[in-house]
C-alpha cells in the first residue's frame, strides 16, 4: 500500500472510534461512507472534463450536503437516502434500503468535509480500490460487526485464482460473492499477466463478472468495491444480483466459478403439527438438476456451481472439512462429481494461523477443504 493510500485510509478510519462511542459500528460507518463516496464521485463525473451527469435530482446531489449543518443536515441526509433508494439503475442499487446511522450532525458534517477535501476521480483505480479494500478488511476483523463471514481472506483468494489461471475474454461468476474479493483478484491476475487490446479491456470491464449476494448491505459494498476498482461503469447495469442463486438453475453458464459459499444449513420453519405441538422443518431447494435434495448449503452450492460451468469450465470452491465425505447427500454428491467432472484436487488446509505476505495479520481458520479445480463436465459425461 502506498504512503498516499495509507494516509487516506488513516484519515477515513480516524472517525471510527468517535463514532463507536456514539453507537455507530464499523459496518454502519463503512455503509455511510459508501453512500457519501458515491455521491461525491457522481458530482465529480458531472463536471469537466467528464460532463457525465447522473440522473440524481439536484436537491439530493453532493452539493446539497455540503451547504447544510446541524439538524438541517441530518434531516436532509435522511430524506436524500430515502429518495435515492427508489431510483433506477446502479444509483438505486447503491442506495437500496439505505438509512442514516450517524445521528450526530456535527460528526456527519466532518465526514462530509473529509470526503469533500479529496478529488476521488483523479486517483488511480488501484488507489481508490486499495483504500476501500483496506476498509473492508478492517471491518471484517471487527468481531462484533460479523462482517468476516462476507470477507474471504485475500491471500486465500489469490491462491485460488492462481490455481485457476483465468484468461482474457472469459466469464467469471461467484454465486455468493460477498464484497467481491474473487472478482478483484481475478481482474488483477488477468491485467498483470496479459497484454490486453482495446476489446479485451472492454470485455474485462463490462462483461466478465457476474455474481449473487442476497444480503443488501454486503451487496452494496460489493457494487461499490467493483466500481472503485474500475469494474463496470457509473451508468451501467450492475453485475451482482440480489436473488438467491440456489432458487433456480443459472440461465447462463460460465468459464470460471470462484466461490466461498456460506456454511451451515438453510433456515428452518416452525409449524404446528396435528397434535398441536410445534416442530421445525429444514427448508430445502427442490431442483430437478440437483443430484441430492438437502438443507446443507455447501452441498447445494457444489451442485449449483457444477451446473453453472461450461463444458470447458473450471471452478475453485472453499468448503468445510469433510463435507464431501459424509454419508447420505454428501456421498451422492461426491459420487456424481467423480462420475461427471474431472475433479482435479481436494486440498485440506490445517487449523491455525495464516500469515499474509509477512505482515503480522492473523486469519484464524476452521479446518476446511478447498476444491482447487473442477474441470468442467467430462467430455463423455452429462
Amino acid at each position: 500500500m502506498s504512503n498516499n493510500t495509507s494516509s487516506i485510509v488513516s484519515k477515513v478510519w480516524s472517525f471510527c472510534n468517535p463514532l463507536r462511542d456514539v453507537g455507530v459500528g464499523y459496518g454502519d460507518y463503512l455503509e455511510q461512507l459508501t453512500y457519501l463516496l458515491f455521491l461525491k464521485m457522481a458530482d465529480e463525473y458531472a463536471k469537466p472534463p467528464h460532463n457525465r451527469a447522473l440522473n440524481i435530482p439536484f436537491e439530493y446531489n453532493w452539493e446539497s450536503l455540503t451547504n447544510k449543518k446541524g439538524a438541517e443536515l441530518e434531516l436532509h441526509y435522511a430524506t436524500l437516502l430515502r429518495e435515492l433508494s427508489t431510483a433506477k439503475g446502479i444509483l438505486g442499487q447503491i442506495f437500496t434500503k439505505s438509512q442514516n446511522k450517524i445521528q450526530d450532525p456535527a460528526m456527519l458534517a466532518k465526514i462530509i468535509d473529509m470526503i469533500n477535501s479529496e478529488q476521488w476521480l483523479v486517483m488511480g483505480a488501484d488507489v481508490k480500490g486499495d483504500i476501500y479494500e483496506r476498509l473492508l478488511e478492517q471491518n471484517a476483523q471487527d468481531v462484533k460487526s460479523g462482517a468476516g463471514q462476507y470477507f474471504t481472506p485475500r491471500p486465500l483468494i489469490r491462491a485460488m485464482v492462481e490455481c485457476v489461471q483465468p484468461q482474457p475474454g472469459k466469464t467469471i461468476a461467484d454465486p455468493a460473492c460477498g464484497t467481491g474479493g474473487f472478482f478483484l483478484a481475478a481482474y488483477d491476475h488477468i491485467v498483470e499477466n496479459h497484454k490486453l487490446d482495446k476489446e479485451q479491456n472492454k470485455f474485462l470491464k463490462m462483461q466478465t463478472f457476474y455474481g449473487n449476494e442476497i444480503v443488501a448491505g454486503t451487496r452494496r459494498l460489493a457494487l461499490m468495491n467493483l466500481f472503485l476498482h474500475n469494474i463496470g461503469d457509473i451508468e451501467s447495469d450492475n453485475f451482482i444480483s440480489p436473488a438467491d442463486a440456489l432458487i433456480a438453475a443459472s440461465p447462463t453458464t460460465y468459464d470460471y466459478v470462484l466461490a466461498n459459499p456460506p456454511f451451515g444449513k438453510k433456515s428452518s420453519q416452525t409449524f404446528t403439527n396435528d397434535e398441536g405441538e410445534q416442530e421445525k422443518d429444514d427448508l430445502t431447494y427442490n431442483r430437478q438438476d440437483f443430484w441430492a435434495t438437502t438443507s446443507n448449503k455447501q452441498l447445494n452450492f457444489v451442485q449449483h456451481i457444477r451446473s453453472m460451468l461450461k463444458t470447458t469450465g473450471i471452478a475453485a470452491i472453499v468448503l468445510p472439512d469433510n463435507v464431501l465425505f459424509e454419508g447420505g447427500a454428501g456421498e451422492t454428491v461426491r459420487k456424481k462429481l467423480l462420475e461427471t467432472t474431472d475433479l482435479h484436487t481436494i486440498l485440506r488446509l490445517p487449523t491455525g494461523i495464516f500469515y499474509a505476505q509477512g505482515v503480522k495479520r492473523m486469519w484464524c481458520f476452521s479446518i476446511i477443504s478447498l476444491l482447487v479445480k473442477i474441470l468442467g463436465p467430462k467430455k463423455s459425461g452429462l
